[in-house]
This record gives structure tokens, sequence and C-alpha cells, in this order.
């Protein structure tokens, strides 16, 4: 119950800051980042709003920067993924950044499932379904992979030396 009148006071909180009606600190930056990354229609639409119009957000210091869909097309067979992997990008880099990812990871993977089934529901009855399963796809690839963290070159430098003095 707890859980729940937080998310729904960071989502009200989500909504006005903006207009200027109840600003908050940046210590409130985990309740509006929690209420930015729900997997419902309102919760993609207060993100959507702030992605928009960044400035009332500033002082957050959240990291809005994007790889889109990192190594996958963005809009697999015509159906566009981009603002889903967008937001994504969003819940894993600020969830990152505040060390709270792991706690995180599993309703931020499930709001980009969320994200793009509502991108799916959008298209044609006839496709709709080959829609659902690309979604699939890419939700099952964040799921298993999206933890993994990045090869540094340091990494490819280290197994080179190792290749080369066998």
């Amino acid at each position: 119950m707890t859980r729940r009148i937080v998310l729904i006071l960071a989502l009200a909180l989500a909504l006005v800051a903006p207009a200027g009606i109840a600003r908050a600190t940046t210590a409130d930056k985990p309740a509006v980042l929690a209420g930015w990354t729900q997997p419902t229609k309102a919760s993609y639409a207060a993100w959507n709003a702030a992605r928009l119009d960044r400035g009332p957000w500033k002082e957050y210091g959240f990291d809005w920067s994007t790889d889109d869909c990192s190594a996958s097309p963005e809009r697999p067979l015509g159906f566009d993924f981009t603002i889903a992997c967008r937001h994504h990008d969003f819940g894993y880099r600020n969830y990152k950044d505040l060390g709270q990812f792991r706690a995180n990871k599993a309703r931020v993977d499930d709001t980009f499932y969320a994200d793009m089934k509502r991108v799916c529901v959008r298209h044609h009855i006839a496709v709709r379904a080959a829609c659902y399963t690309v979604a699939w796809t890419y939700y099952q690839a964040v799921y298993l992979f999206g933890s993994v963290t990045a090869v540094r070159q340091a990494d490819i430098n280290r197994a080179a030396t190792l290749m080369r003095d066998r």
C-alpha cells in the first residue's frame, strides 16, 4: 500500500511540477524517476511531456542521453519503437546514476514492453500480431542482456595481449 501511495504521489508531482504548482527538490528525484518509469500510459505521458520540455527538470540532473534502440533497428518492419527505446534508456541511465539499477531493472524492462505494445495497438489488426512478436523479441533481449556491461577498450586490449602471449 505504501509503495502505491508513493507512486501516485510521484506521478502527481511529475504532472504538476512543470506548471510550477508544487516544485520539488532534487531529493525527490527517485520518486519522480519512479513515477516516470511505470508501465502505464499516464507514466509514459508524464515522462514524454518532461522529455519535450526539460527546462523545469534541469535541477534534477536527469540523464536524457540515448542511443535509441542500441544495435537494433528503431523501426523494425515499420513499427516505430524509437520513443520506447528512449524511455528505456532514460530508466536504465538514471537508475544506474542513482545506484538503484538492479532493484528497478525488471520494472524498466516491463515499461519498455508496455510502451512497445502501445505502439502495436495503433497498427491495423492484420499486422498487429507481427508487431507484438517483434516487441516481445526486443523485450526478451533487454530482459536477458540489458544488465550486461559493455565491453571496454581496455578489456579488448587485455584479451589481445593474452591471445598474443599464448
